[in-house]
């Protein structure tokens, strides 16, 4: 029998960003499935018996008809930027031997951020060794920011130094704390924390479940993965007390079980909320998700219900910016936070608050 020459298929990074701590091929895609799957089918002489999966029922909506061009000129725009961008000293807000932290603008891809690092260190006067120079950098993001939030990003120097980092991610070690200015009706609690479900829809979307749902099968084979989220509100239409991030203590927390659909109600106020939100989890666009449950999406966000149009212009993409990451030095063992400095949005917003 003759043997088919292999042939590797290579996409472009727009539809599939390379990931450095994974294989540079992606997954086959996956089948677009139907409500109700034929599961098992067997005949019989008498009768034909077969059992039905029956997916579980996504809480939030799916994206707005009008989100898919939006999106669309935003991938456009980014992928323009990426031939000419390049991080500059002040965007590097820490970096030894193991570790190089950034401060990620927004409307950039993460792939982007990390090709632009060997450019700086080449030309840098003051990095921290000169022995960069003679071993072979092994770059790696430890964590990833979808292309339009600003903030925190870790780069690795070395694989090491990368599982260390990636296995405290997984464990969650890392704290996190994100900035959001959201558009919507004044939240009822100062402080919430939020359970649900997590996971694709039928239609590739990611969407909220209910926390009862965790662990059934979803189409293409994915499961209902749990996602948790603490928020606290730091000003509304200004009006507010900032603080610092701190501990968030989740006992003196109202906890929050997804099992319904969000409330819409309110949804026609107007008001500009900033919270802070605490993942404990790290599922894809989590922060981003419970904001439109908890019925104060994103400003800018329009895959999950935020406005285009704010005040008389045109967001040009949603307002979450990473703020800090606090996790032990993956080689040294020692306690050390790192904090990005606020986009021009947040500082805005905060300085109307105090």
């Amino acid at each position: 029998m003759t043997k088919l020459p292999l042939t590797r298929l290579y996409f472009s990074r727009l539809l599939f960003p390379l990931n450095p701590l994974s294989s540079p091929l992606p997954p086959s895609p996956l089948p677009i499935m139907s409500e109700k799957t034929l599961f098992d089918s067997t005949k019989t002489d008498d009768q034909n018996s077969s059992k039905t999966l029956i997916y579980p029922t996504p809480l939030s909506p799916p994206f707005p008809p009008i989100s898919k061009q939006i999106e669309l000129n935003r991938a456009i725009s980014a992928s323009s930027k990426s031939t000419l961008f390049s991080l500059s000293r002040t965007d590097i807000i820490f970096e030894d031997e193991s570790l190089i932290v950034v401060n990620k603008p927004s409307g950039i891809y993460c792939e982007d951020v990390l090709s632009s690092i060997p450019r700086l260190l080449e030309v840098s006067k003051d990095s921290t060794k000169l022995e960069i120079y003679i071993t072979p950098l092994e770059l790696h993001l430890a964590n990833r920011l979808d292309r339009d939030t600003s903030g925190i990003m870790v780069i690795t120097k070395s694989h090491k130094v990368a599982r260390k980092l990636v296995k405290a991610f997984t464990d969650h070690r890392v704290k996190k704390t994100y900035i959001a200015l959201c558009i919507g009706a004044t939240p009822e609690w100062e402080k919430i924390r939020l359970r649900s479900g997590h996971g694709r829809s039928k239609f590739g979307a990611w969407r909220v479940y209910s926390v009862s749902d965790i662990g059934r099968a979803l189409p293409g084979g994915s499961l209902v993965r749990d996602m948790e989220t603490s928020f606290e509100v730091l000003s509304v239409n200004g009006q507010g007390n900032f603080r610092e991030p701190n501990k968030f203590l989740t006992d003196e927390t109202e906890l929050l079980l997804v099992e319904h659909r969000g409330s819409m109600s309110g949804m026609d106020e107007q008001n500009e909320i900033l919270v802070r939100a605490y993942p404990r989890s790290g599922r894809t666009h989590q922060i981003r998700l419970h904001c439109q449950y908890l019925g104060i999406p994103i400003r800018g966000d329009v895959k999950y219900e935020g406005v285009h149009e704010w005040r008389g212009e045109t967001c040009d993409a949603h307002a979450l910016h990473a703020e800090s990451l606090s996790f032990d030095h993956p080689i040294t063992g020692v306690p050390i936070q790192f904090c990005a400095p606020l986009p021009l949005w947040a500082s805005t917003a905060m300085l109307q608050s105090m």
